[in-house]
Parts: structure tokens; C-alpha cells; sequence
């Protein structure tokens, strides 16, 4: 067993998701002490009552510093090769994203560099941005595929997550994002790359997902439903197949326009609808009545210097799930840091810094599927946790632009950093 002690603050949010006016219910603690057995919590109180009840407890010195659930980032790029740095300098010269997009760049300049690695290339790049993410405090984080567009180099991408995965400390969750672009292959038939999703690659994930991670729920499988990519009519094929295949469902809505994704993602139980925002009111509405988590990328329009971002206050307002999430990928957001997320949110999105902890813990782990397990201090959920340098769990929001995590544990295991 390990006691953690000497806290400033325990921060044990609640066991359930918070849902619209309750975004921020955090449970504070304060000089609390948190009682861990093997992988998960045992339980959270007073120090003194804890270390009388078991004095076999090896004891961690928090140093006076707040405790807090390990981060959770819903909504990643992780697995690519190589940078875009000529196309934020293009940006930076007036260009517009789907202007990029049109001339060859974006998603498809990611796509030659992705199909060109070796799956050693891919992993040591990979490892890289997982590492500097849990460092950053975040325990669990999703990763998609969707810069391979092709069979091969898609599974390459999952065969990345799955041994990323199993090396750990941090956990990743896979996303099969085969409908992020369309590819070269298929330049101008939108249509004729909706069927090969549809009748090819998917079957083909799932049948190498059976064979290669049979004890594992299938991974989850996402659409960029958006102007020149894929239509309203395309993606609701593309997901409706996914699901008769059983496969469980995510999806990028309203990034640069309102096609009615997120309400689509809302109709057929999505687990998310990410991006939002250009989401319309009757959209907030439909997914404020549903379990579909609305998840906020403020990296990407900060990244690429707009001033419209998700409309989190309607969210919360209408009784929405909120969460917050990095969009980790190499075009819009290379950013691995959900401490700095939390730091736009407050600014951009208006939201108060318990806002952000809760959206960016255990609203960011219904935003996978995973909150009974994990996204918050409750005893018996798995025992991730952060010890900040601070004793105070607002200057993640308040301070920007250095690292304020010291500890990282996982699975009751301890991760000191430098």
C-alpha cells in the first residue's frame, strides 16, 4: 500500500460525469491524504485516520503540494511521421486551412511522410509525444490512425498504438480515423472512397483487430464530417457500417462549417462529437439530450490564429457534457500539454478553472467510455494521480508555457520526474 500525504489540496471530483451547471463540482480535500492498493485507490481522507487505520502503509511526501486526477486527453493525432512547418509559415502568410488542404498540403502531406515510415520510424516518433504527454500529467490518452488512408498503413498506425500501449506508463485508446482525408488515390471521388471504406478497409480492421488484440474492445472508429472531406450522407454511411460492424463511434463535427455532424453523432450514440464550433444551437440542444460528450480542441484555432471557438457556455448552458482535449496532430495543435489546454479554456472558452479540471478529467474519460474506472479519486477506480510543483490546482489555468506536474503515478505505480 502507499499513502500519499502532506497534501495542500486533494482534488476527488465526482465519480460521474459532470453534466452542464455541475461542470466543477471538484470535492476538494483540503491536507487530504489518498490510500493506494496495488492499481487502484483505496481510499481518500483525513491523514492521521488513514495512517492509524494502516501503518503498513509505505508513506509519498506530497510536499505540500495539490493532488489531482491523472489527466485525460480525449481527442489526439499521436501517430505520424515528419512536421508541417512549411505550411505554418504559409498560414502565417494568409493562407487558409482548406486552402492548404486543396493544393496538396495538410492531411496529405502528412499522409506521404506516414506512408513512407517504417513501423520502427514511426514508433520511436510516436514514443516521443507519449512520453512528453505524460510528463505533462496526462495518464490516458486516445490516438487515432488517419494519415495512411490506405489498409496498410492505417493497421500500421494500430500496431504503433497497441505497442505504445503495451509499454506504457501512459494508456493510449485507439481510434481508426480511415475517414480523416481523401486520399490521392481517390482525388474527386469522395464517393468511391466512402465505399472502399465501407466494404474494404473496415472489415479489414476489424478482422486484424480480432487477430492481433482479441481481448480488447474493438477500436473506436471516427469520421471528419466537413466541407470537401466527408458529407453529411457519407459519413452517416461510414458510421452506420462501423457500427454493424461493431465497432463503437466518435466524430469530428463543425469545425469550419455546421453540416449537422454533432446532431448525427448525437442520433446514433456516439461516444463524442469533437471540434464544435461552428455547431448550431438546435445541435447543442440535440446533444445536451443525449450521453454524447461535446469535446473542445482550443489548440486548433488557437493554432491556427482564429478567433471563433467552441461555444462551451451554450454547452454547459444547455445541460451538455463538456470536455476538453488536446487535438495533438502536426498541422493545427502539436501541442502533447492538457495543462495548456486548460489555460486556453479559461481564456477562450470562458471557463473557470474547475471547469477545465473536470472537463479535462473525468468529462474527458466519458468522452472514451472509461469514467467508471478512471477520471477521478474515487475509491475503487484505477489509481491514476498528479502531484503539481504548486499548491494550488488553479495555476494549471492561471500559469501557461511551463510543465507544474512533479509526480505522475499510474496504476499505483510512481513516476517521479526530473
Amino acid at each position: 500500500m502507499l499513502l500519499i500525504h502532506n497534501t495542500s489540496q486533494v482534488i476527488q471530483l465526482t465519480a460521474e460525469p459532470q453534466r452542464g451547471a455541475e461542470l466543477g463540482t471538484l470535492n476538494i480535500l483540503p491536507h487530504g491524504a489518498v490510500l493506494i492498493d496495488g492499481e487502484h485507490i483505496l481510499a481518500v481522507g483525513e491523514p492521521a485516520e488513514l495512517l492509524l487505520a494502516h501503518p503498513e502503509a509505505d508513506l509519498l511526501d506530497a510536499g505540500g503540494k495539490a493532488v489531482l486526477p491523472g489527466l485525460v486527453d480525449p481527442h489526439t493525432h499521436l501517430v505520424w511521421a515528419g512536421d508541417r512547418l512549411d505550411e505554418f509559415e504559409m498560414r502565417l502568410q494568409g493562407k487558409s486551412y482548406l486552402e492548404i488542404m486543396s493544393a496538396g498540403g495538410g492531411i496529405a502531406a502528412t499522409l506521404q511522410a506516414t506512408r513512407a515510415a517504417s513501423f520502427e520510424e514511426l514508433l520511436a516518433q510516436t514514443r516521443e509525444r507519449a512520453h512528453i504527454a505524460f510528463a505533462h500529467g496526462s495518464t490516458t490518452l486516445e490516438a487515432k490512425t488517419g494519415y495512411g488512408l490506405d489498409i496498410e498503413t492505417e493497421l500500421r498506425q494500430l500496431e504503433v498504438i497497441l505497442k505504445l500501449d503495451e509499454e506504457g506508463p501512459l494508456e493510449l485508446i485507439p481510434t481508426y480515423l480511415g475517414a480523416h482525408a481523401i486520399p490521392p488515390e481517390f482525388a474527386g471521388n469522395a464517393e468511391g472512397y466512402t465505399d472502399f471504406l465501407c466494404n474494404e478497409a473496415l472489415p479489414a480492421v476489424q478482422a486484424w483487430w480480432q487477430e492481433h488484440a482479441p481481448a480488447r474492445q474493438l477500436p473506436f472508429v471516427d469520421v471528419f464530417c466537413e466541407e470537401a472531406v466527408f458529407d453529411l450522407a457519407q459519413t452517416r454511411r461510414i458510421l452506420l457500417r462501423a457500427q454493424e460492424l461493431g465497432f463503437p463511434l466518435k466524430l469530428h463535427a463543425d469545425e469550419f462549417a455546421n453540416l449537422g455532424g454533432a446532431g448525427l453523432a448525437a442520433e446514433l450514440g456516439a461516444i463524442s462529437a469533437d471540434h464544435l464550433v461552428k455547431t448550431s444551437a438546435e445541435d447543442i440542444h440535440k446533444l445536451a439530450e443525449s450521453n454524447t460528450v461535446a469535446v473542445s480542441l482550443p489548440g486548433t484555432p488557437f493554432g491556427l490564429a482564429q478567433s471563433e471557438y467552441t461555444p462551451a457556455r451554450e454547452i454547459i448552458a444547455a445541460g451538455g457534457l463538456l470536455a476538453l482535449a488536446t487535438d495533438l496532430n502536426p498541422g493545427t495543435s502539436w501541442n502533447e500539454s492538457m495543462q495548456f489546454i486548460q489555460a486556453l479554456a479559461c481564456r477562450y472558452l470562458k471557463l473557470t478553472p474547475a471547469e477545465a479540471l473536470a472537463a479535462s478529467t473525468i468529462n474527458a474519460a466519458a468522452a472514451l467510455g472509461i469514467a467508471e474506472r478512471l477520471g477521478s479519486l474515487t475509491p475503487g477506480k484505477q489509481a491514476n494521480l498528479i502531484i503539481l510543483k504548486v499548491p494550488d490546482y488553479r495555476m494549471l489555468s492561471y500559469r501557461y508555457g511551463t510543465n507544474l506536474v512533479s509526480t505522475v503515478i499510474k496504476k499505483g505505480v510512481v513516476y517521479p520526474l526530473s
